[in-house]
């Protein structure tokens, strides 16, 4: 999990184009959104397709569900986790 979680923080970086954070500035429990690294709804987007891109999956759900899965790294990781074991 700890790779998967260090992928996704790089894919953050990269996708969004956060130049002043590095993926290890990231906290794989800190909110992505609001307080914490302080992402928008235009930034859940990309990083929504650039999961899609590189892992092939496309995240779904209810617009809570959704909010859940992209809370944190952590919740990304395991929800990844979840549906490359179905």
């Amino acid at each position: 999990m700890a790779d998967l979680e260090r992928e996704l923080k790089e894919l953050i970086v990269s996708s969004l184009n956060l130049e002043d954070i590095a993926p290890e500035d990231i906290d794989s429990g800190e909110p992505l959104f609001e307080k914490g690294l302080g992402l928008d709804s235009i930034d859940g987007l990309e990083l929504g397709m650039a999961i899609r891109k590189k892992y092939g999956l496309k995240v779904q759900g209810s617009k809570e569900e959704i909010r859940a899965i992209f809370e944190t790294v952590s919740s990304i990781a395991r929800y990844l986790a979840e549906q490359k074991s179905h």
